[in-house]
């Protein structure tokens, strides 16, 4: 049985890559085969997949929804919408030296107001007087996860999307996705590689560490995410033709798993909170593109339940000593499943 501790590991400051390289593909690829390490280039992916595979990508957007403000007192404020509820309302971390109670008013980048409605756990429900998409897209800034020390500029707000995202609603990238060029998925398609979307709005909750030294007693945050019939559908042929179903980040592989938990891949939408530690059984993904992933966190543990936990162990421990770039805008691994690996 595996505890917290189990999944710390010591990671030098310097190995936190803090921009983006020019180039999306230029990456590394750490690419774990069973137990054989392999260090690649990112574009080297076209020649590791087979026609017929299917890549499940998250195209969602990531919002600009980091906002600085004051209250009617004068106080200020700092709000990061956690997620759209509707097109007037969400429910946003807000920070203030006291807590702002219902029905006080924010103004946000000294621009427009909101006004604060009922707590929802540690979220503020904020209230929009117009458009919160169009708002958000005028006014907030995009946010870069907490261990990135410079603020968003225009190179992040093209560099910390994909080039697929499509539906806005995310307050992280789906950071697999990050090395995908135009030029890559059509070199990618030429081949035979076919290609399905899910929505997952990533939180920032994708950030917090597990704090519960014993696994089954953390709360898991909840994200959102929506499975579409024509990705079943694909999923589904893919399988039948006893090809790889790869997800393309462990958010789009949250989202297919936890469609899955039926038995079988389900279209749909709905909240999911699935926890995956070692052990637990993979229903529909086979191989898994990810990046590097926090000490502590809910996505090395579902990594190591994915290609197994001494594998990750060692991988990290190579990646560490061969000076990979780590995290959102760091280097990739390719991963199999561990039944798949055998």
């Amino acid at each position: 049985m595996y505890s917290l501790s189990d999944f710390d590991f010591n990671l030098p400051q310097e190995r936190i890559a803090q921009f983006p390289l020019p180039d999306r593909s230029a990456s590394r690829l750490l690419h774990l085969d069973g137990e054989q390490i392999i260090d690649r280039r990112f574009a080297d992916i076209v020649g590791l997949l087979q026609p017929g595979d299917l890549l499940v990508m998250n195209d969602t957007r990531v919002l600009k929804a980091r906002f600085f403000g004051v209250k009617e007192s004068g106080g200020k404020i700092e709000a990061l919408v956690e997620r759209v509820l509707d097109n007037r309302t969400v429910l946003a971390q807000v920070r203030a030296s006291k807590s702002p109670g219902p029905g006080v008013k924010i103004r946000l980048a000294d621009a427009f107001d909101v006004t604060v409605g009922e707590r929802a756990g540690e979220f503020y429900t904020l209230h929009f007087d117009a458009d919160v998409f169009d708002l958000i897209e005028a006014h907030g800034r995009l946010p870069l996860p907490p261990y990135i020390e410079h603020d968003a500029d225009s190179f992040d707000e093209t560099r910390y999307q994909t080039v697929f995202n499509k539906v806005p609603g995310a307050v992280a990238a789906p950071t697999a996705g990050l090395h995908f060029d135009e030029k890559l998925l059509a070199e990618l398609k030429a081949k035979g590689v076919n290609f399905a979307y899910v929505t997952l709005h990533v939180g920032a909750g994708t950030f917090q560490p597990v704090r519960a030294e014993v696994l089954a007693e953390h709360k898991m945050h909840t994200e959102w995410y929506t499975m579409p019939q024509e990705t079943v559908d694909a999923v589904r042929a893919t399988r039948a033709a006893g090809r790889d179903v790869l997800a393309v980040g462990t958010t789009s592989l949250r989202a297919l798993e936890s469609a899955s938990q039926g038995g079988q891949l389900e279209a749909g939408s709905a909240d999911t909170a699935l926890f995956i530690t070692p052990g637990y059984q993979f229903k529909t993904v086979t191989r898994l593109i990810t990046n590097f992933h926090l000490p502590k966190s809910t996505l090395l543990m579902l990594v190591s339940a994915f290609a197994g936990f001494e594998e990750i162990r060692k991988a990290y421990a190579h990646a560490i000593a061969n000076e990979y770039r780590f995290f959102s805008y760091g280097d990739a691994m390719l991963l199999t499943t561990q039944a798949r690996a055998k």
